[in-house]
């Protein structure tokens, strides 16, 4: 049995190819598609993530259905629960979050903003029982 391997295409995205918009994952941020989803026939998806406005509860515990998952931070900084350790992510940390751990963002800056890889593109997101008391946010000025 012989399959046809999904196809692979260049891909190059500038600023003003594609804007922030809501309408993704979570109504505190918006997204800007990079391009990488199409070009890889939904194998991978590349996406900015940016503060849209205040933390008030975060993200809420949940772990997603992917094989694969980093967030790197380029701006500002943002507060997750991995399981029961506090993490401090902030520009220029990468962190490789391994497939099916639970976790919450709870706060972040006004500025932050990160690069998000993850396999498959249409990844999903599943609700989950913390295993711990999550720290309040910090308020915004």
């Amino acid at each position: 049995m012989s399959t046809t391997p999904l196809a692979t295409r260049f891909s190059h995205v500038k600023p003003a190819d594609t804007a922030f918009v809501s309408g993704g994952l979570r109504d505190f941020f918006t997204y800007r598609d990079l391009g990488v989803a199409a070009a890889t026939s939904g194998r991978v998806v590349a996406h900015l993530v940016r503060a849209n406005q205040a933390p008030e509860q975060g993200t809420g515990w949940h772990l997603h259905g992917a094989q694969f998952h980093i967030v790197y931070m380029l701006k500002g900084w943002a507060r997750f629960m991995y399981e029961e350790r506090e993490t401090l992510v902030e520009a220029g940390d990468c962190v490789h979050q391994a497939p099916g751990i639970r976790h919450f963002l709870f706060d972040y800056s006004p500025d932050m903003e990160y690069l998000e890889v993850v396999g498959p593109a249409d990844f999903t997101s599943v609700d989950a029982d913390g295993p711990c008391a999550v720290p309040a946010p910090t308020p915004w000025a």
